[in-house]
């Protein structure tokens, strides 16, 4: 098959990406890095460089493609102009239309667990808007893939760990966090592309644990066995991330998503439609990663 990738060489895309030509597919890798040309070609895969805000960009590449796996790439949550809905709806149209356009008939799109939610989820929001434009498409098998929480952004805690002893979030301790690794993210996806007939909405997930044996898993991991997951409140959750010069709207939309986490509403949907089996990569197998990073910071 020919199948276009965006996300660049991303922590999800990369593996795909690998994956796909393991079997013997021809991918095109898009990426705005021109940077990464060599190690996109390394690979044995094609390089498109360009911009995602660049409909007729995406719309060459997508044409004579088999099947497309499409993302929203993370954006700057510290820029104080950034308009987050704003981006997810313009990346979104711009998909749908080079969709129309170049008329591919299988379409995997990278979603979230709380996409189902039209309010409530926080900056999860937008994955519903999303959603719902790319929904939109006629003559197309659409296949919303729905990760969990990432296990690497457990890194963000490890300032907190390394001035306070504790991991603090309000959502947690013995409330069950369904985490996954992108790993087994991009084996879902690379399973969906070429399947002949493709599943509407798949959740992903690698474990489900709560915060309180979460914390064990790290701590161990760094060598701090004893190591504690404290739940805080909204407000101070809030609080931290302006504290460290997070867009405000984006912070309070953080805080709401994690939240409805810890009420249930964000993981209601998730529950309902359990994937049939977990993921390969086990959160002790990702604490290596997280040790190697918070040891290498003073």
């Amino acid at each position: 098959m020919k199948i276009a990738v965006t996300g660049s060489l991303g922590n999800i895309s990369k593996p795909l990406t690998i994956e796909l030509l393991q079997k013997g597919h021809e991918v095109t890798v898009i990426s705005s890095n021109a940077g990464k040309r060599k190690e996109i070609e390394a690979l044995g895969a094609s390089a498109a460089i360009g911009s995602l805000e660049d409909e007729d960009f995406i719309t060459s590449v997508f044409t004579g493609k088999d099947a497309v796996y499409t993302m929203i790439p993370p954006n700057n949550y510290f820029d104080h102009t950034l308009d987050l809905p704003a981006y997810y709806e313009r990346l979104a149209r711009n998909y749908e239309q080079a969709v129309n356009k170049s008329a591919v008939k299988r379409l995997v799109h990278l979603s979230s667990i709380g996409a189902h939610l039209k309010k409530g989820n926080g900056i999860l929001a937008s994955t519903h808007v999303v959603e719902q434009i790319l929904g939109r498409l006629s003559d197309v098998t659409l296949t919303f893939i729905r990760p969990t929480s990432f296990y690497y952004n457990l890194l963000g805690y490890i300032n907190g760990i390394k001035t306070e002893g504790l991991i603090s979030a309000n959502y947690g301790t013995q409330n069950i966090i369904p985490w996954v690794s992108p790993i087994d993210i991009a084996a879902a996806v690379a399973e969906e592309l070429t399947a002949p007939a493709g599943t509407p909405i798949r959740y992903v997930a690698s474990e489900e644990l709560n915060g309180d044996d979460t914390a064990k898993v790290l701590g161990t991991a760094i060598g701090i066995p004893d190591l504690k997951w404290k739940l805080i409140s909204d407000e101070e959750a809030l609080n931290g991330l302006l504290t460290i010069g997070m867009n405000p709207s984006i912070a309070a939309g953080l805080v709401e998503m994690y939240g409805a986490l810890q009420t249930g509403l964000l993981s209601a949907d998730y529950y309902c439609n359990r994937p049939e089996k977990m993921g390969t990569v086990k959160l002790a197998d990702y604490a290596k990663e997280f040790a190697a990073v918070y040891n290498s910071q003073c």
